[in-house]
């Protein structure tokens, strides 16, 4: 009889739910898109259906947005996710 396996709830050892530096970079090339559009911070949570506190949180590299929040937050910004990826990698020199 085979021996079942113990799932264990969370992530695994070792890894990690936030790095600084491409949360840093993604919230500079996220603020960097705002301004060139000329509209507030608060607009822009408006548009992406994200609260203004935390939209600050991402433009200051406090959080790393996950791939919905990245989606909407492209769609708000009138650009393509993957420009705003392509921005984040050559701002981290990728």
């Amino acid at each position: 009889m085979e021996k079942k396996r113990k799932i264990s709830p969370g992530r695994p050892k070792g890894s990690v739910s936030y790095d600084a530096k491409p949360a840093i970079a993604f919230g500079k090339v996220v603020r960097a898109r705002r301004l060139e559009m000329d509209i507030s911070q608060e607009a822009l949570s408006s548009l992406a259906s994200v609260e203004r506190s935390h939209m600050g949180k991402i433009e200051r590299g406090e959080h790393l947005p996950n791939l919905v929040l990245i989606l909407r937050l492209a769609q708000a910004l009138e650009i393509k996710p993957g420009k705003l990826i392509d921005a984040t990698e050559d701002l981290m020199g990728n």
